[in-house]
């Protein structure tokens, strides 16, 4: 499976420094819940170094893992949508050294700056359509018919 692009891949040179700028150094010992799903968002992360997968919860069942994460890809896009809702959940597996970025501010920033906006934007966007689709095609592995989905469930 494709990976979600990554904030190097999908912004420009200046707009990764800004965003970057008004991040802070975040740690997360292995076996942490970052967010669970239906909290508030109010911030996302991207990886430095460690692992992080996300999961979805599934009615009388133990939650289903539909992403593994890993070097400079964004954990979290529901930050960037009102009403600022988790749809899904995220826990450290390993590690996590990270980007943590408060999610009001990087909406200010967007706001202020079309461009910025836009661009970010965009990437959330890319990485929120990825995301749907690893979501459907581990769905499918786990609960469809056989040979439904593409049997991956995460990092190929």
């Amino acid at each position: 499976m494709n990976r979600a692009p990554t904030m190097t891949a999908a912004l420009p040179a200046e707009h990764r420094e800004r965003l970057v700028g008004v991040a802070r150094e975040a740690s997360f010992a292995a076996g942490t819940r970052l967010f669970e799903e239906g909290g508030r968002a109010d911030r996302f992360w991207i990886v430095r170094t460690g692992v992080v997968t996300l999961d979805l919860h599934v009615p009388g069942r133990r939650a289903a893992v539909v992403e593994t994460l890993g070097h400079g890809e964004l954990i979290g896009w529901s930050w960037h949508f009102p009403p600022y809702v988790w749809h899904l959940g995220a826990q450290a597996t390993h590690p996590l050294r990270a980007w943590e970025f408060d999610a009001r501010t990087v909406r200010e920033l967007c706001a202020q700056d079309p461009e910025f906006g836009r661009e970010v934007a965009v990437w959330v966007g890319r990485v929120l359509a990825h995301r749907l689709q690893a979501a459907r095609t581990r769905l499918l592995d786990l609960y469809g018919p056989c040979g439904s989905g593409s049997g991956s469930g995460g990092r190929p």
